[in-house]
């Protein structure tokens, strides 16, 4: 039995999935619960549910974002003690990449989660049945340069969890409705393990190693109030980092 987990924003997505692709149940915890206070309760109980036990958890998947950074640190860091204590293998998927696969079929999707207020993170993609295609690297922009590449586009579609917050905003800036997709407007436990490929063995080095897609720095890093160390690289794990 798979687990699979998405933690990228504020809606909790787990899902169990058979090795087959056969989906057990999938399961959606929306606020006002936190993520810290569910997890990892929730995989518990999903579990017992089902007349299951860690022990016959095979696989763990986990979106690895862009999105919330604490979100993401909570959902990650619980998958990586199971997959210690379980000993079995754990893989990452984007979350962008997972909303696009619950995307329409051949059309342009922009995929965008929330940063921070007015920016986005973005991904473009093109679904063909079960096969995501990236069309350019994930990145960060705003909400004002978001507007603009969605009226340079009129035949893509938006999707994801900024689209709630900020559909009158994009609208007021000229957006059609119609390019703003109400679903799926949340990166799916599910759709992460139909888009995974699951090792066939445990590889410790392979489960520490795994990070979020940390596409700019936190809020702590860029705070002008509390400079990074002399001599520490403070956005390490950026996948793109900043020049300096």
């Amino acid at each position: 039995m798979w687990l699979a987990l998405d933690s990228s924003c504020l809606t909790l997505s787990l899902a169990l999935v058979r090795p087959t692709g056969e989906l057990v149940e999938h399961v959606l915890v929306p606020p006002p619960t936190k993520q810290s206070d569910a997890l990892p309760g929730v995989i518990e109980a999903l579990l017992s549910k089902h007349g299951l036990t860690m022990k016959e958890v095979t696989g763990l998947v986990s979106g690895l974002g862009p999105g919330s950074f604490t979100g993401l640190r909570i959902g990650l860091s619980c998958l990586k003690g199971l997959s210690y204590a379980l000993r079995v293998p754990l893989v990452g998927v984007s979350s962008l990449q997972a909303l696009a696969l619950d995307g329409p079929d051949e059309t342009e999707l922009l995929c965008v989660s929330v940063v921070k207020k007015n920016e986005l993170y973005l991904g473009r993609y093109r679904r063909g049945g079960d096969v995501v295609t990236a069309l350019e690297p994930e990145t960060s922009l705003t909400l004002e340069a978001f507007a603009t590449r969605l009226l340079a586009t009129p035949d893509a579609r938006a999707c994801g969890p900024a689209i709630p917050d900020y559909r009158a905003a994009l609208e007021a800036l000229g957006v059609p409705p119609a390019q703003l997709l109400a679903h799926p407007h949340v990166p799916s436990a599910v759709a992460l393990a139909r888009l995974c490929t699951m090792p066939a063995a445990y590889d410790a080095q392979a489960t520490f190693s795994l990070e979020p897609h940390y596409l700019r720095g936190s809020g702590a890093e860029e705070n002008p109030k509390f400079p990074p160390l002399p001599g520490v690289e403070s956005k390490a794990r950026l996948l793109n980092p900043k020049e300096p």
